[in-house]
């Protein structure tokens, strides 16, 4: 039974789409559209956007707005997509450089179509940027790439300083939730990235209200600490509409704060954990708080 959403949780959400009718939220769609570029702000339909924009943040969507696979949580398009722009890379580093952008999240669609999962375009993006603002660090949130190792590695061969893969929820919910996933193939992404860069930070996210338990979402913790992931990001489940997975619980604010203190209890650098956090919220601060933890470790 679809649960219902908490006045709490309405008024957090309304102050946000209240926030993009601002001006600089408004003046950061224009450049977005100006220039054919893609973000998950808005293809997610995040709750967060009108914060970020006006805060001259935006987690860039790069290979598109569609999708090759089709898992029951996510509002981006399910459709044939388009060859990767060519443009894009030098787009986005341009639109990096005039926000000001010291720590650019960059993420996409699953491209199963593409020989190399767009792990190669990634690449390009990372090194675009770089190019144009060397002091920029970068976040790339990357899809599954059909567990090819080699795709994996072009994306670190260009030296981004986190790599972000979500495992989304916990593994007993994969075949009705996560089409075309699987959980360990996940695990051993991150587990990869950790052997072929040592040095980098790893991070994943979940959400919670998809009928999950509490002991489930314990496990899958102690699973992502297991493979040697630092940053976490635990955020609340909200479907984009009647025809996803229905949302089963809301949690109440304490609870994410209780899982907080639980992952860095077990070794977690950072933790992001709250309603409306979503994996790229805030990433240059949890990216910050890893370092100091880390210095002082």
């Amino acid at each position: 039974m679809t649960a219902q959403i908490p006045q709490w949780l309405k008024e957090m959400v309304g102050k946000n789409k209240a926030a993009l009718r601002t001006q600089r939220a408004l003046q950061a769609q224009s450049s977005l559209d100006g220039r054919a570029l893609h973000t998950v702000c808005v293809e997610a339909r995040c709750p967060n956007r009108g914060e970020c924009f006006n805060c001259g943040d935006a987690t860039f969507m790069i290979l598109g707005g569609i999708c090759t696979r089709g898992c029951k949580f996510c509002a981006v398009t399910k459709q044939t997509p388009l060859p990767p722009d060519e443009n894009e890379p030098e787009n986005v580093a341009r639109t990096v450089k005039e926000w000001n952008i010291r720590y650019a999240v960059l993420t996409s669609p699953t491209r199963d179509d593409l020989k190399d999962g767009g792990a190669g375009h990634f690449a390009r993006v990372i090194e675009a940027i770089r190019a144009v603002s060397p002091q920029v660090q970068t976040e790339p949130l990357v899809p599954d790439f059909r567990g090819k190792k080699e795709d994996l590695q072009t994306v670190l061969a260009a030296r981004p300083a986190v790599l972000a893969h979500n495992i989304e929820t916990v593994p007993e919910l994969y075949d009705g939730v996560r089409v075309g996933a699987d959980y360990r193939r996940s695990l051993d992404l991150l587990v990869h990235a950790k052997k072929v860069v040592p040095n980098i930070f790893t991070k994943s996210g979940i959400m919670l209200g998809l009928g999950e338990t509490q002991e489930q979402i314990k496990r899958t913790l102690q699973d992502l600490r297991s493979v040697g992931v630092d940053l976490l990001t635990i955020g609340q489940y909200l479907a984009p509409s009647k025809n996803h997975h229905p949302v089963l619980r809301y949690p109440e604010p304490q609870e994410y704060q209780d899982w907080k203190e639980y992952a860095l209890s077990i070794g977690f650098l950072g933790a992001a954990c709250g309603p409306l956090v979503r994996s790229s919220y805030r990433a240059g601060a949890l990216y910050k708080e890893a370092l100091l933890a880390q210095k002082l470790s």
